[in-house]
């Protein structure tokens, strides 16, 4: 079979269709953009999936990754405020948001963002006293994420997190923050201890003036007790009652007597008296306690007082 030369074109030109469409069919993907560089010059960017480009006038340029990315921050010594040395290092969590800007604005992504970071600590941390950049470690990360995402906008880039890992001061003054850690925790060990011996004084004392009261009180009620009974007897003696006055004398003497027996320095009490002075008395106090259960009426007001008994000490 003959072939003319419009075959062989036809041929030769569905090779190249065939030819063009297996080099400007590119797929990208997913999480990734490429660039197009027409003639060494960016015209767009492919989004993943399944795209064209014009061969041999159209090329693939920079592949970017899209996705969320770590960069290790390496450890650094820092000198700070109160010029302490401490080695920190950290991480940064980065993430693409215009592939173009990324590829173009800045040579050496990575390395320049992790320059930026490390940079950033410095001046950030170095500002700071040694107390605060271990007390305010949450503060430290949200200044940092702030400073090194404003500085990497202009690249496309989003500086999603800044965190500092390790902050590692010198030996010496690891022990100095151990002794001085002990010094504040004795200190206010100390401080309770007073403040809690002066409650339990405070208290003491409260007692003190609560129960002083009460026996006040209670000395006052006594005299009180005494006086009106000294009044009743006084009133009964004044109007000619006897044997309230009888009364009186009898129960001072049984109360002395009672005394004098219970003494703690007396063990045998040897008082010479009348066993018949004791009973008299006694004779008139059960004379006086019939006379108030009897109550007033013609035999009592009829009946004459009771001689009171006449106490009288023997000639031994």
């Amino acid at each position: 079979m003959d072939f003319s030369g419009f075959d062989y074109a036809i041929g030769a030109l569905a090779i190249l269709v065939l030819v063009l469409l297996i080099k400007g069919i590119r797929t990208i993907p997913q999480g990734y953009n490429y660039t197009v560089e027409r003639f060494g010059r960016y015209t767009k960017t492919l989004s993943p999936g399944l795209n064209f480009i014009f061969p041999f006038v159209d090329r693939i340029g920079a592949k970017m990754n899209m996705m969320e990315q770590v960069l290790d921050v390496p450890s650094q010594e820092i000198i700070t405020r109160d010029n302490a040395i401490v080695g920190v290092d950290g991480i940064a969590f980065f993430q693409i948001l215009n592939a173009a800007q990324a590829a173009y604005q800045v040579s050496g992504l990575q390395n320049a963002i992790l320059n930026l970071t490390m940079t950033n600590i410095r001046t950030v941390m170095g500002s700071m006293d040694l107390d605060e950049l271990l007390s305010n470690r949450d503060a430290i990360n949200e200044r940092l994420l702030r400073v090194v995402d404003e500085a990497a906008h202009p690249w496309g880039i989003k500086i999603t997190r800044v965190e500092i890992k390790d902050i590692n001061p010198p030996a010496n003054l690891i022990e100095s923050m151990g002794r001085q850690m002990t010094a504040e925790r004795n200190k206010r060990a100390q401080i309770l201890a007073a403040e809690g011996l002066k409650q339990s004084q405070i208290l003491e004392a409260e007692g003190r003036k609560e129960a002083a009261f009460r026996d006040a009180e209670a000395r006052e009620r006594s005299a009180e007790a005494e006086a009106r009974a000294t009044q009743v007897v006084s009133d009964a003696i004044s109007k000619g009652d006897v044997q309230a006055l009888n009364y009186f004398v009898a129960l001072k003497y049984t109360e002395a007597m009672g005394k004098i027996g219970t003494a703690t320095n007396s063990k045998v009490v040897l008082m010479p008296m009348e066993a018949s002075s004791l009973v008299g008395t006694l004779g008139g106090i059960g004379e006086i306690a019939k006379e108030v259960f009897k109550g007033d009426g013609p035999a009592a007001t009829q009946r004459q007082p009771a001689r009171p008994p006449v106490v009288r000490p023997s000639d031994n």
